[in-house]
């Protein structure tokens, strides 16, 4: 088993899904079928340019020390690049509020957009996250909702990248792959473009970072080999087919055995299982 953190210091949710970082303001914007989701003005990508020169100067290298990232398997881009032209979805877990930008680092000068948690584009940090490629999904709002699917569609028809964290929310420092809701295949399947797979592990920090800066693992990006839909199968079987594929992608990615990982692939009102990690492999306990 790759290096596992197994720190005590997040309160992880019950349900695998749920956000525990709270967003501390709310701008009050309405995301609803007349949300520029995928906004295509002259002025917003003028904006965005700007902000991805100071990204790639400025936040991409400081990301990339704090993280201690390393990256593998970058020679899966250069050798996937013309299927990557015609529109990608590239998948991984979600385990550091700065991964995106490390994986933003790691794809560039590809500009990929990733599905956000609604709130957050409300929030304090809502510039930072809209202009790295943010793309609110509508709560409540089947109008919106609609409206959003079809902006997002449209970009992956023009060669765009979309980036979906399968896991639904993001969980600091934590190894087991939790399963994945079905949102990644229904794109994939609905638009007809296959599913880059890619996963974090962790590696022990060093003594100065786990002394002094007080820092609990360093990453490692694993960039994995594009998954297409199985279209040889019925239909209603494709979508529950690509997701366990994908999931058991991630896991090996991560180094992580998916028959050991403690999880199933596919997310049914999934509950958190406390664990621990030992020279024998997974196993479980009552609590942290």
């Amino acid at each position: 088993m790759p290096f596992d953190p197994k720190t005590t210091k997040y309160p992880y949710p019950e349900d695998t899904d749920r956000h525990y970082l709270l967003v501390k303001k709310d701008n009050g914007q309405v995301f609803d079928k007349d949300y520029p989701f995928v906004d295509e003005s002259k002025g917003f990508k003028f904006r965005r340019g700007i902000f991805r020169v100071l990204m790639f100067f400025i936040m991409m290298p400081i990301a990339r020390i704090r993280t201690g990232l390393k990256i593998e398997g970058k020679k899966n881009l250069k050798k996937h690049k013309n299927t990557l032209k015609n529109g990608i979805i590239s998948i991984c877990n979600h385990i550091h509020m700065w991964d995106f930008i490390d994986i933003s680092s790691a794809i560039w000068p590809h500009k990929p957009y990733v599905l956000s948690w609604a709130p957050d584009l409300r929030g304090e940090n809502r510039v930072l996250i809209r202009y790295s490629g943010g793309i609110p999904i509508p709560e409540d709002d089947v109008r919106a909702t609609i409206a959003y699917v079809r902006s997002v569609g449209k970009m992956l028809n023009k060669g765009g990248w979309l980036h979906i964290y399968a896991e639904g929310s993001m969980w600091e420092y934590y190894q087991p792959i939790r399963p994945f809701k079905r949102g990644v295949s229904y794109f994939a399947i609905k638009y007809d473009k296959p599913v880059l797979p890619m996963a974090y592990s962790f590696r022990e920090p060093g003594f100065i970072r786990r002394k002094i800066f007080h820092q609990i693992a360093t990453l490692t990006l694993h960039i994995g080999e594009p998954l297409y839909v199985d279209k040889a199968l019925p239909q209603q079987e494709q979508e529950e087919d690509l997701t366990r594929r994908c999931h058991d992608a991630v896991c090996a990615l991560a180094g992580i055995d998916p028959s050991e990982n403690i999880y199933p692939p596919i997310y049914d009102q999934s509950k958190r299982i406390d664990y621990y990690a030992s020279e024998y492999g997974v196993g479980y306990k009552g609590s942290w």
